[in-house]
Order: C-alpha cells, then structure tokens, then sequence
C-alpha cells in the first residue's frame, strides 16, 4: 500500500506516506490519503500523501472484519502554538505587512531567532557525535525526558544528517514573558551520511535565559500530512543491514533479526523496480505493535490494511508493518510488496486514483516474486469481483477505505493480473518504461501507451481485462 497526496507536504520541501497486504497508493490531489491537515499556515507543499495500504491476504479477511477501526489522531498543531505564527514568513522580502527595519518587536525577534539558531546548531553537533549531554544542555529540565527518548531512537537509526533551519521569526507567547514559539524544519538521514535528507516541520517552545535560550518542549510534527515519524514518538530498537535499516519497539525486539533478513531479501527484489535512479540507499521499515500503528504517521488506515509506504522527502519512503496483521502467505511477501513502492514511486506519490491499479499491480507483481498466476493467493477474490458488479474499467478500480476485505483484495488481485500481461506481451523493461510514463513524467495513460507501447490504450486496456477474465476462470 502506498499513501500520500501527490503534491502536498507540511514544509518546504517533500514529506509524505504508502500502506501493504493489499497496497493503497497516493491519489492527487489526494481523496484517498487520511492524512492530517490543519489551518496552521505552512510554506508551499510539494510533497505526496501515504501511499495506499495492502491488505490483509483472503484467507485472513475474517480476522481483518473483526479488527477495531483505526481512528485519525488529532489533527494540526495545538492551536495555542501556532498564535502568531502565520507572520513566521514576514521576515522575508515581500512577505506579509510591511515592517520598519528598526521596528523593536522585529528587532527582538531576530535577536532571539539568531540565538535559537545558535542553540540549534549547537544541538544538532551533539546529535551526530554522540554526545548525550550536550543534546540536552540546550533544554529546559522538563523537556529532557522526550528529549532523551528522540536522541536514543535517532541514535540507534544510525543518524547520519541533523540540520534545524527555522522557519522565520520566533514569536512571542502571549501571557508568558520571555517565552517564544519557533517552528523548524529538521533534514535527517540515516545510515548513509550524503543522502538528500528528509524534512520534518516541528513546533518548538523556548524561554530567554540570562546565557541562551532554553528549549521548553519539542511537539509532534502532526501539522505535517505525514503525521509524527516512529523516532518522534517511540522508544525504538534497530538492526541494520546492507540494504535496509529495520526498527521495532523493545516489546517486539524479538522479530528483529527475523524482519532484517527478510527485509534485505525483499530489498533484492525491489532494488529491480527503481525506474527513475538508483535504488534507496537504505529501505526504512518500522515494526508497529497496536499502540504504534495508531500513532506512527496519523495512524487511521483502513482495517485491512497490513502495511504501507510513506514518502517523507528526500526521494525516501518510510514503510510499517502492522505487527497485528496475519503474516502474508508467502516469506517477505509484504515486505517486497512495500519495499517495490520505496523503490519505484516518485516523492510526489503517483497521478491519482485512475492509476491505482498501475501502482499496485506493480507492487503486487514484485510481491509474487515470478510465482506462477495459478498460485497467486487472490484469484478467488479476482474471480468475485470480475463476475460481480466492477464495471471493467481498471482507472476505477481502487478500493473504498471501507470497502469489503473480498472486494479489496479482487482489486488488488486485478491490478497485478493487467501488469502481469503487460509483462507477458511486452517483456518486463518496457513495462517499466510504461510506469515511469505514466506515474513519474505524468502522462495521461493513453499518450504513454502508444509512446512506449505503440498500442492504443483503448484496444490495450480490453486485453488486460481480458487477460484478467481468463486468468480468474
């Protein structure tokens, strides 16, 4: 599953998500992403939504119709943070009301901005060189027990780029003297030190000391669309491998060195599927136990949903698990499933939901891992769904986020069908040239078909549904 609207993040760069057993993909301009928004004031969006999730496999469905429905976390930024903050961008030239440049309350602003940024710095210096104490030294005593959780899980991710850029002038909080409220961008990387690092837009809260500003609290980033990020949150344990860094709560330690190495086989499939570049340099996967899944990334996917894909900028995508689901029905089936959107979807996510079947057929394909059609696990549901009431059309294939756990996996099974005979006619590249015609350069399917393919889409489209209804028998 992958998830993310295509053009839409919380900061000024790309930051979004996509889920798995049956994968969701990111829509444009995103109906079909359940992502968190809020009427905080934020600079141009140009990432996508999570990309849609995978659902559990058929035999599974039963449990799945029994699972509790994940709701939304609280959206947006607590209003009392974000007082003020819809000026942050005044301080630059042509931005909001005009200013004089000896205004005092500007003055001080900037004064206070510039010390933030010092301590910031100053921060992000210890983070990289391990220093736990000077982490904390900028912070407020009361900060310093999230303060420490974030640098043990940033630490144990491998943390390889920490950079804080604040986004405009602090602003004062009113009722408290001395008190400011700052928001910062945050690029990180792990593992791989010269990654294009992955934003993060935080709130931050401050108070004036007679040395430096101390840090007071450091918020979720949950005004993002992509919601608060594993490390934000979580006490995490980490295994790293050559291709994939994986991570779990210490609940879960346990299914670590057996995730890894399904993880770094999963990562051999889909380092096949990177269409426009080089593959990830490392796949992120966390490991959510219930608590998590409600939480990592805004939580609230569909009940089938087993995992997903989530771009979070930098050419990255985070993928989860849902420790709660049943495993698939082959090893590392899932993970290839996710890891094929990590590799092959661009940051903005894909063109929306007439391409859904084109995503996760892909993915689907990868997942199947060049098993024959006769063993693929949905063709029952593929069967139901094809004789029931779909209309034939593959650009109106995606599934409900409350649709049935049957007809979720006929729509998956339909979209791996049409790659699959895709595959079969023009061999795998080409098919690949087709995706990255279509879902990367943003081609309406038709002029892509006859660009890559030389084939009407028209006539094309007929014989993949064809292909699909013979398939299903």
């Amino acid at each position: 599953m992958t998830e993310g609207p295509a053009d839409d993040t919380d900061e000024p760069g790309p930051d979004e998500s996509a889920p798995g057993l049956r994968v969701e993909t990111p829509d444009e301009p995103g109906p079909g992403a359940r992502a968190d928004t809020d009427a905080v004031p934020t600079p141009p969006a140009t990432a996508p939504d999570p990309v849609p999730t995978r659902p559990v496999p058929r035999r599974w469905w039963p449990w799945a119709a029994l699972a509790t429905v994940l709701a939304l976390l609280a959206c947006g930024v607590p209003a009392a943070l974000l007082t003020g903050l819809a000026d942050r961008h005044t301080d630059r030239p042509g931005a909001g009301r005009a200013a004089a440049p000896d205004d005092p309350a500007r003055l001080a602003a900037r004064r206070v901005g510039e010390r933030l940024a010092a301590q910031l710095d100053r921060q992000a210096a210890a983070l990289l060189g391990g220093d736990r104490a000077g982490f904390l030294a900028i912070a407020d005593r009361g900060a310093r027990a999230d303060l420490t959780r974030r640098f043990a899980a940033l630490r144990a991710l491998r943390v390889s780029v920490w950079r804080a850029e604040p986004e405009g002038l602090p602003t004062p909080v009113a009722g408290r003297p001395g008190q400011w409220r700052q928001l910062v961008t945050f690029r990180y990387c792990l593992v791989v030190p010269d990654c294009t690092p992955s934003p993060v837009l935080i709130p931050t809260r401050w108070r004036e000391g007679s040395d430096a500003p101390l840090l007071l609290a450091v918020e979720e980033s949950r005004s993002a669309r992509t919601g608060a990020r594993p490390w934000e949150v979580s006490e995490l344990v980490v295994a790293v491998g050559t291709r994939t860094v994986v991570a779990t709560t210490p609940a879960l330690r346990g299914k670590l060195p057996g995730l890894l190495a399904e993880a770094e086989e999963a990562a051999k499939v889909a380092d096949r599927y990177a269409v426009a570049g080089p593959p990830p340099d490392r796949y992120r996967v966390f490991y959510a136990g219930r608590a998590e899944w409600r939480r990592w990334y805004g939580g609230g996917r569909p009940k089938w949903t087993a995992g997903y894909a989530v771009g979070v900028g930098g050419g990255h995508h985070e993928v989860v698990l849902n420790a709660d689901a049943p495993p698939a029905p082959g090893p590392g089936e899932l993970l290839r499933h996710e890891l094929t959107h990590a590799a092959s979807l661009p940051d903005r996510g894909h063109p929306g939901r007439p391409t859904w079947w084109l995503v996760e057929g892909l993915a689907e394909y990868a997942g199947a891992d060049g098993a024959p059609v006769s063993r693929y696990d949905g063709l029952d549901e593929v069967r139901r769904l094809v004789t029931g009431d779909w209309d034939g059309r593959l650009e109106a294939l995606a599934p409900a986020d409350a649709a049935p756990a049957d007809r979720v996996g006929g729509s998956y099974g339909v979209g791996y069908l049409a790659v699959r005979h895709l595959v079969d006619r023009y061999g795998e590249q080409q098919m690949l040239a087709f995706f990255r015609s279509v879902v990367h350069d943003r081609r309406p399917v038709e002029e892509a078909s006859e660009r890559v393919l030389g084939e009407r889409w028209s006539t094309l489209h007929d014989w993949c549904v064809g292909y699909v209804r013979s398939a299903a028998g």
